[in-house]
């Protein structure tokens, strides 16, 4: 299995992904409604901020005047992080009952470290439950310690631990659920896992464990 490289984004030239599946596709778990409004506007204001962001520092490196990179950063880092997380979103759900089972890589790293498929799932929804305020939890593969591990990431960036590669998300963000779920978080995780297709998170995993991290389905293909 090889991997075909995508040429470098360019500062300031980040797209907004397309969904790879219909708005109404996910429900009932989430809206049409909901799928809409979280992709076509959270998500591009993410893509928004980062295209400004890196433009902004090239221009500070052009002229030579760093006095607000601290503020320059802190939005590439955030507007980055929330595009990221949200790309990896959208692939890794499908509709209702054809996301398959977890994968043998999957499940063999996930009895690996958690003991159980049981132990992993109670720990990443509870970790997403009680995510302070608004954020994300995350399953990375650590190539540093060479095993999965959950995180909780507020403000996206947030409580990350470096080098980790995000192989399945959950955005618990408000604007991700409560239009259909009001302030019921853990009726909208309990449900959300009907969505997850494993067989992309098992794609995720393989490739992740080769230091890569496609952005769209479309980004990565297998010979």
């Amino acid at each position: 299995m090889d991997y075909v490289y995508l040429p470098m984004v360019p500062p300031g030239q980040h797209r907004l992904p397309p969904l790879p599946y219909p708005y109404d596709a996910l429900q009932p778990i989430i809206s049409a409604t909901t799928l809409r409004i979280h992709h076509d506007q959270h998500h591009k204001a993410y893509v928004d901020g980062l295209n400004k962001a890196e433009l902004k520092l090239v221009e500070l490196r052009r002229i030579d005047d760093f006095e607000l990179i601290k503020y320059w950063e802190n939005e590439l880092a955030y507007n980055g992080s929330g595009h990221i997380l949200h790309s990896i979103y959208w692939t890794i759900m499908a509709p209702v009952g054809t996301g398959g089972r977890p994968g043998r890589e999957t499940l063999n790293q996930i009895n690996r470290y958690f003991g159980t498929f049981d132990a992993f799932q109670t720990q990443f929804t509870n970790a997403a439950v009680k995510v302070e305020a608004s954020g994300w939890t995350v399953l990375t593969w650590q190539p540093t310690w060479r095993r999965l591990e959950i995180l909780q990431a507020e403000k996206h960036q947030d409580l990350t631990q470096w080098s980790g590669i995000p192989i399945l998300v959950v955005d618990v963000w408000e604007h991700a659920y409560y239009l259909d779920y009001q302030n019921r978080r853990q009726e909208y995780v309990n449900a959300w896992w009907k969505l997850v297709d494993w067989n992309e998170v098992e794609r995720r995993l393989l490739l992740a464990m080769r230091g890569q991290v496609p952005m769209t389905r479309e980004e990565y293909r297998w010979h």
